[in-house]
């Protein structure tokens, strides 16, 4: 099976390395409404979706924090 694009996408690695840089944040913030976010956490299966989402709501606390 073929990476699904936001599994290797840059930005969102400049997030997890560096959650306070602009273009990390730029990334967070488009997942709000990026259907193409929203249709790669739909597939995946609830335990890696919890993990994922786990994982960046940790990445959240140390950008405000």
């Amino acid at each position: 099976m073929a990476s699904k694009p936001c599994e290797s996408c840059g930005f969102r690695g400049r997030y997890e390395k560096y959650p306070r840089s602009f273009l990390g944040r730029l990334w967070r913030w488009h997942t709000k409404f990026c259907p193409g976010w929203k249709m790669y956490i739909k597939s995946l299966p609830e335990e890696e979706r919890n993990s994922v989402m786990e994982h960046l709501a940790e990445l959240d606390k140390q950008r405000k924090g």
